[in-house]
């Protein structure tokens, strides 16, 4: 709010949205003596469609005006929608503000104003010209934004690509494979072939292996110096891999190669490849990993086919995905019962399924996890995704000491695995360590950089607790920008709010927890809550008890 303003004066940047006034400034809209307060994006979301009043909005253009170079869900523009809604008091089923049309987007049907001054003009003349400044000084505010979080959250654009000449190691990045034809490869095949090729690269000592999630091909030289691509058909009993490797400072195509098999010679096909792709590439490979590199967790297509839908149906983090997902990793061991890593996924459905059910009776499912991940490291120790997967079962026992061997085990066996080094930061946080936490999760995220919402939570639960509260805000709002239903973002954001001295946008985020959960208790969530540090605990709780009801 401006100072020395009359609150229900006219202000540069707000408008009016039928009988509400919207002011970007401080996030609120107003009626008569009502205020409600949104939530940044959704005032984006707001203005966005304001500027178009009367027009339809596709859903592709308010992500790239909203969240522009941000790998978000559908969930996050829904959410936004569904808050505007809620706070202007329409009805989606009767709108008088916001209607959806179906497989294009949304229209703002209200009347536009500038803050109480006469209505906009309809959608067919042109758009006044203060509409197309407010527009354009949205985009500046969201791009300054964004370059400060760069320069805080991530390494500065083709860091890792220059580092890489004075480094004792290689950076390389896999795309996503692309699925060819009509009746070709599913989408999760090809995804686990890539998948795949990045799990054994990134265990070649010589080698660091960059995520590519959520970049487009042009802009794999900002990542890493050697990119892998290419795409995959499968067509019947006929398999079509075409695999290119190339140098992104030089824009020399080092190895291409086309393969035409039958599909049964998918793994042969995975280990030539492999073995191209690390002779291709100028770093060592000793004898241990060659040995390793001839080694797969299972040599039958069918029970990896099942094990690649099962992999896909898990990272969907729903309560039935993960019902769906156990069967088809039980089919995957059932088929082939020395399958490690299927035993490791399966032994994740049970460790995930308390959380998916509300943390309800933990012991059942986590000592069945424990047990399934126990045999997963039993058939094969030397798996890095078997040792990760045992450390969470661990985490979530809050066994920390035993999680923290399993995933530092896995780092040294994939010296790239961002999950890994992300988990371990977590625990230290739990420990009440969080200042070991802070470079562990800054390694996941050189390696991961669109590693998702959570990597974002971790980094602003450990700067929370380190007591720099301002990055603690940038990495909370970070993550709940990727994902605005998660709780305990919201949770640790009204508590740096709190701590900050910020306590009306921290009363405002106890809103956001109650809609979400609308019977919270902080004294039954701490109780579920695997922070074992007694002092963190009690920092938590003092700075919510004000704002949430215990």
């Amino acid at each position: 709010m401006v100072s020395g303003r009359n609150a229900d004066s006219p202000a540069p940047g707000r408008i009016r949205v039928g009988a509400w006034i919207a002011d970007p400034a401080t996030n609120e809209l107003r009626q008569g003596g009502e205020s409600v307060r949104i939530e940044p994006k959704a005032m984006d979301v707001l203005m966005i469609l304001a500027g178009r009043a009367g027009d339809v909005v596709s859903r592709e253009a308010l992500f790239a005006a909203v969240w522009p170079g941000t790998v978000v869900g559908d969930e996050a523009l829904s959410q936004s929608i569904t808050k505007l809604r809620r706070a202007l008091g329409d009805d989606p089923r009767s709108p008088t503000y916001i209607e959806t049309i179906s497989k294009r987007g949304y229209r703002l049907t209200a009347q536009v104003g500038r803050g109480e001054a006469a209505p906009a003009p309809s959608a067919a003349q042109p758009r006044p010209r203060s509409y197309k400044l407010l527009l354009i000084g949205l985009a500046l505010v969201t791009a300054v934004a964004l370059l400060l979080f760069s320069r805080n959250a991530t390494p500065p654009a083709g860091a890792d690509a220059a580092n890489d000449r004075q480094s004792p190691w290689i950076t390389v990045t896999v795309l996503p494979f692309e699925s060819m034809g009509g009746n070709g490869a599913p989408d999760y095949f090809a995804r686990g072939i890539g998948d795949a090729l990045m799990t054994e690269l990134g265990r070649l000592s010589g080698l660091r292996v960059i995520s590519a999630a959520g970049i487009a091909p042009g802009q794999a030289a900002q990542r890493a110096r050697y990119v892998v691509s290419g795409n995959v058909q499968r067509e019947g009993g006929l398999l079509r891999i075409n695999v290119r490797l190339t140098d992104t400072r030089t824009g020399e195509q080092l190895w291409s190669q086309r393969f035409e098999r039958g599909a049964t010679d998918l793994f042969a096909v995975q280990d030539e490849i492999i073995r191209k792709l690390a002779e291709s590439l100028p770093a060592k490979v000793t004898a241990p990993e060659r040995e390793r590199m001839a080694r797969r967790s299972t040599r039958s297509l069918e029970a990896y086919d099942d094990f690649l839908r099962a992999q896909a149906l898990f990272l969907a983090r729903g309560a039935r995905e993960n019902r769906d997902a156990r069967e088809f990793y039980r089919r995957a061991v059932e088929i082939d019962p020395q399958f490690a890593r299927a035993y490791a996924g399966l032994a994740m459905t049970f460790a995930m399924e308390p959380r998916l059910r509300g943390g309800t009776e933990a012991g059942p499912d986590l000592e069945r996890a424990l047990a399934l991940a126990q045999t997963a490291r039993q058939i094969d120790p030397d798996i890095a995704e078997v040792r990760w997967a045992l450390g969470f079962v661990y985490t979530q026992a809050r066994h920390y000491p035993e999680a923290i061997e399993s995933l530092q085990r896995a780092t040294e066996m994939n010296p790239s695995f961002a999950d890994a080094y992300a988990l371990l930061g977590g625990i230290h946080t739990y420990m009440g360590e969080s200042a070991k936490s802070i470079p562990l999760l800054r390694t996941a995220m050189r390696f991961e950089p669109e590693g998702g919402y959570l990597y974002f939570l971790l980094l602003g639960r450990a700067y929370f607790f380190e007591g720099d509260f301002e990055q603690a805000l940038i990495n909370l709002r970070a993550a709940l920008a990727r994902n605005p239903a998660d709780l305990e973002a919201h949770i640790y954001l009204a508590a740096s709010l709190m701590a900050s001295g910020n306590r009306s946008a921290a009363e405002w985020e106890a809103q956001e927890i109650r809609s979400l959960e609308p019977s919270f208790s902080l004294r039954r969530w701490l109780e579920s809550y695997p922070l074992s540090n007694p002092q963190y605990r009690e920092r938590l709780r003092r700075a919510l008890s004000e704002i949430l009801s215990a």
